[in-house]
């Protein structure tokens, strides 16, 4: 028998949290739901959930403080915001705290759903298909593994690091659009996950900076551009 998917669900809104609860698993998953943050960390340590569903604000550890502490323990689960909020500083917040998305209230399920089904068949792919490793100068990127061997270091990238190093691995010394990443690695286009992605890039370009025959360059207005000279 399959093992059902685990849901991690944190929603101070007992309503809610019940209907959202209650529709995840007519879809067929296990869904742990928390009325706050505290509990929800408790539930994570204990359960490994597949992946996270969190309210942004919740009594005694808000979605964001959750969402870093996760984050100190795993790299790979997928977490899904669900604000009241549609600022821009809030959505920035959220992906700075480590979130992969977010949904603004009011949803519907079967926009929930298909969010959560996004992260969720591409982590069936990163673990069922193995990756090769590549060579980045002096470093071997191991995508599988999330890591960047060199001589002297050994660096852990999180998930979204990772998949943003492979495709551009994937099509070196090449104008990639702002679009085509956004779609390829996030799963669409949007604002704020461009504003997340230009955060992403600035942080690969400073792991690979002691790296002369690699360079992540921005073209403004269009793109970013990944050069690996031989």
């Amino acid at each position: 028998m399959q093992q059902k998917v685990k849901i991690l669900l944190a929603e101070d809104d007992l309503q809610l949290g019940f209907i959202i609860k209650d529709n995840l698993e007519e879809a067929g998953y296990q869904v742990i739901n928390c009325p706050d943050g505290e509990t929800a960390w408790e539930h994570f340590q204990k359960g490994n959930p597949d992946l996270c569903i969190l309210d942004v604000n919740m009594p005694y550890r808000d979605g964001f403080s959750l969402a870093k502490k996760i984050r100190q323990k795993s790299d790979r689960v997928p977490i899904l915001f669900l604000t009241a909020k549609s600022l821009e500083e809030d959505k920035l917040k959220g992906f700075a705290a480590g979130g992969d998305d977010y949904i603004v209230k009011p949803f519907s399920m079967k926009e929930l759903l298909s969010r959560m089904q996004v992260f969720l068949r591409r982590n069936k792919m990163i673990v069922g298909d193995a990756q090769t490793n590549i060579t980045i100068g002096g470093f071997v990127f191991h995508p599988d593994e999330y890591k960047l061997v060199g001589k002297q270091e050994t660096i852990t990238l999180t998930q979204r690091e990772a998949e943003l190093l492979h495709f551009l691995c994937q099509h070196p010394n090449k104008v990639l659009k702002r679009e085509e990443i956004l779609s390829n690695v996030w799963g669409k286009n949007d604002f704020f996950l461009g504003r997340s992605m230009d955060v992403f890039m600035t942080r690969l370009r400073k792991l690979l900076a002691i790296e002369p025959s690699v360079t992540i360059e921005t073209i403004h207005g269009v793109g970013y551009r990944f050069t690996m000279n031989e």
